[in-house]
């Protein structure tokens, strides 16, 4: 029987992920729920529940209605006030905020419900296996770490019994040699469904922080949702301004460089990253762009040809995210959008400001793909 405070705990618990879903729009825009991450866990703030109670005045102190008095005339003076009305400092405590961890597994699960995200359909999940250990026989020999105790215990009783060696009165048991049973393991192949992930960002000197940020905190909410949906994740990082290069996540999110744009530098390094490394019969493979649009106008041809014939036909999705930049033209998405009708995989989204984060991400991982 679970106790009360137990039953207490789990309600709570219950109210404050109800809250989490609730404000999960909020969450996702302003990207507090980034706060520290650790493996399966991520910290939340969320604002303290207090439970309302009466405060008493002061013994002897009287009440509204009670002894002499005009109308209008003030009842007593606050504590901690003087006569002028004006502060002074307290000594009590000030609200709290609350730190409430939530799974990744949680999450993904709320940000399906909240932006009624499709399950994904893997492809290649029949020709990527994993080798996997499964323990589903008997044997009468084996280490002993793998000893079966219930039925090796079994087997000592049943001969004890047989050959009247049992003594009710003292019930010991003595497992011999022919006793012993073993837990057995036979070698199964486990299919597997693998991604990809290349994000790409302009971080020439036309990305600001705020655009970078924007990226951060739309990154963290896709990668939530396709680790939810694979097995297994591997995620590259490639940084361009008029050259490119792949990079460690950190040097991702914190590089900005002073030089122009040359989009199809980024286009190259993801295409060789695509076809030495993740053959498209086998990966999902997912690449997710941000740029402020800005890019060499004579690069523009050589990012279509790439993107067609290089990029798009090897991705599951290939998304476009157009952050709005003071220094950026935006030229780029223009471009792009004369070929969306004709690529079903490509998405393009225009992110002005955090508060598009959610509908950003609803345009690109909508189709469940």
């Amino acid at each position: 029987m679970s106790r009360s405070i137990d039953q207490d705990l789990g309600r709570f618990k219950e109210i404050v992920r109800g809250k989490v879903r609730q404000q999960l729009r909020k969450y996702i825009s302003n990207g507090e729920m980034i706060g520290r991450k650790g493996r399966e866990f991520v910290s939340i703030p969320v604002p303290n529940i207090e439970i309302p109670h009466f405060r008493h005045g002061e013994k002897n102190s009287g009440g509204a209605g009670q002894g002499e008095g005009d109308v209008g005339q003030p009842i007593g003076k606050g504590q901690g006030d003087d006569q002028d009305g004006n502060g002074q400092a307290g000594d009590q405590p000030g609200g709290h905020v609350r730190e409430v961890e939530v799974s990744l597994d949680e999450l993904a699960e709320m940000l399906g419900q909240e932006l009624e995200l499709p399950r994904i359909v893997p492809k290649g999940k029949d020709t990527i296996s994993a080798q996997k250990d499964k323990y589903n026989s008997i044997n009468q020999k084996g280490p002993e770490s793998l000893r079966h105790f219930k039925r090796t215990y079994k087997n000592a009783l049943r001969r004890m019994i047989a050959s009247n060696d049992y003594n009710v009165l003292k019930p010991v048991i003595i497992p011999m040699k022919e006793d012993q049973l073993y837990r057995g393991s036979k070698s199964i192949f486990v299919p597997q469904a693998n991604a990809a992930i290349i994000y790409m960002m302009d971080v020439s000197g036309s990305m600001t922080d705020d655009q970078k940020e924007i990226v951060r905190t739309e990154s963290f909410w896709i990668d939530t949702w396709l680790q939810s949906q694979y097995d297994g994740i591997q995620t590259r990082y490639i940084i361009h301004d008029a050259a490119a290069k792949e990079v460690d996540e950190d040097t991702f999110y914190h590089t900005r460089e002073s030089g122009g744009t040359k989009i199809s530098a980024a286009y190259e390094v993801a295409r060789k990253i695509i076809s030495t490394e993740y053959p498209s019969a086998d990966w999902n493979i997912y690449c997710f762009q941000f740029s402020d649009g800005d890019n060499w106008g004579e690069d523009n041809k050589a990012c279509i040809k790439m993107l067609t014939e290089d990029l798009i036909p090897h991705c599951n999705l290939f998304c476009y995210g157009q952050v709005e930049s003071p220094y950026g033209s935006g030229d780029y998405m223009r471009e792009l959008n004369k070929i969306a009708n004709q690529h079903e995989n490509l998405v393009l989204s225009e992110i002005p400001n955090k508060d598009a984060i959610y509908n950003s991400i609803k345009t690109f991982l909508g189709k469940g793909k």
